[in-house]
Parts: C-alpha cells; sequence; structure tokens
C-alpha cells in the first residue's frame, strides 16, 4: 500500500538510527532528502542498499517537489523523508508535504527517532513536563528580538537551536530581553565532545561572546517565574 514514511536519522552516533528506520530505507521506493550527498554517504556508511529514486527536497524547492512526490504516492508509490539528522519537519523541511498528503488522505506513517531539542531538554536539568520548542532564531535584529520576547511571560521552557557563530549572540540577547534565567548550552549531542553546559545567562553569555566556538547548539531556557 502506497504512503509517506516519515523517518528520523541519526544526529551524530550513526548507532541511533533503529532498526526500523534502517529498514524503512532500504524498502521505500522513493526518498526525499534534504542533501542527496549527504544522504548517500550515510547509506554507504550504514552499508544500506538505496532505493530506485532519490530526490533533493529542502527549503528552496519544497514547494513544487510536494506536488511531484504526491502524486508518485498516488500512483502507488512508497515515498520516504528524511532531513540530513532528526526529525524531519522539525527546523528541516517537510512541512507542505505532510500537509498536502493529510488533505489528499495519504497515509503517513511517522517513525519515531532522534532529536536534539528533546535531548538537550532533557539533559538542560530544567523543568521538562511543558516547553516551547522555538528553533533557530532570524537573522535579521528586529526579528530575532520579536522571536525572543513573544515568549517572555510564558512560564514554559524555551528551547532555541543556534549555529556557532551566532550562539553567542542569541544568549546576550536573551539576558537582555528576558532576564538572568537559568539556561543549558548543549552542543555537539549523541557526538564523541558532546557537552553540556548549565548555569545563569550572566555566566554563560560571555563564555561563547567571541563566536569562534565549533559546532551545533541546542540553547534551553527557564521560563518565566
Amino acid at each position: 500500500m502506497s504512503k509517506l514514511v516519515i523517518i528520523p536519522t541519526p544526529i551524530g552516533n550513526l548507532e541511533d538510527l533503529t532498526p526500523r528506520a534502517r529498514r524503512a530505507l532500504e524498502e521505500v521506493d522513493v526518498l526525499a532528502c534534504e542533501d542527496t550527498r549527504h544522504t548517500r554517504t550515510l547509506y554507504e556508511a550504514l552499508g544500506l542498499k538505496s532505493p530506485p529514486r532519490i530526490f533533493s527536497y529542502h527549503e528552496h524547492n519544497e514547494k513544487e517537489a510536494s506536488g511531484g512526490l504526491i502524486k508518485l504516492i498516488l500512483e502507488g508509490k512508497t515515498v520516504g523523508l528524511c532531513s540530513d539528522a532528526g526529525m524531519p519537519l522539525v527546523s528541516d523541511p517537510g512541512y507542505r508535504l505532510v500537509k498536502a498528503a493529510a488533505d489528499a488522505g495519504i497515509t503517513i506513517e511517522v517513525l519515531p527517532g532522534p532529536s536534539a531539542a528533546i535531548n538537550a531538554l532533557v539533559a538542560s536539568g530544567l523543568p521538562p513536563s511543558s516547553f516551547i520548542f522555538k528553533g533557530f532564531a532570524p537573522k535579521k535584529p528586529g526579528a530575532r528580538k520579536r522571536m525572543i520576547e513573544e515568549d517572555k511571560d510564558s512560564s514554559h521552557t524555551l528551547i532555541f537551536y543556534e549555529s556557532p557563530h551566532r550562539i553567542g549572540q542569541l544568549l546576550q540577547e536573551c539576558l537582555e530581553l528576558l532576564g538572568d534565567r537559568d539556561a543549558a548550552i548543549c552542543a555537539e549531542l549523541t557526538k564523541k565532545f558532546e557537552r553540556v553546559e548549565r548555569g545563569k545567562l550572566s555566566e554563560l553569555a560571555p563564555k561563547y561572546a567571541t563566536g569562534e566556538q565549533k559546532g551545533e547548539f541546542v540553547l534551553v531556557l527557564a521560563g518565566a517565574e
């Protein structure tokens, strides 16, 4: 039976690919992925058999590519969707495809798997009972400020993704706009040099001000008291 399969991939450690996800990567008729080169490298590293067709599906062609993929499913193909790392749609492309599939009455099978946001939340030491995932902050100053401030009075734990070059800026802006809250910086999750640093924003911001650090960062921030 044709369907859309959402396939999460490891965020750093290849051993985190589940047997179910491994099987799906080999059995789909068509695979849509962010970067075909990255995904082919993943297949090679894991010793997987590549599907008959692999398509590039990213933020710049998502709208156009979704229509073609829906057509393939309606023709009887099983289409898989994966991102370069983690769960598709979570700060990655895929929403348009899932929405189109739902509107067309297509079966959507979502496989569980790695997510940097959830790993960071659990490791942060901050309340996990309710949280708001903010994703990547916009690059433009005005939009960044509005995004940070929109949940200023919320009691929910906040989760941000950020690049190594802007993590210091994000920490400083959160300190200025939200006050000196408890926070955790999580870097290189599941990888060899994984690290979690906890403290007040006023303690963490100066450490990352240079912008010279490397890695992929998740900022977990305490909600308003």
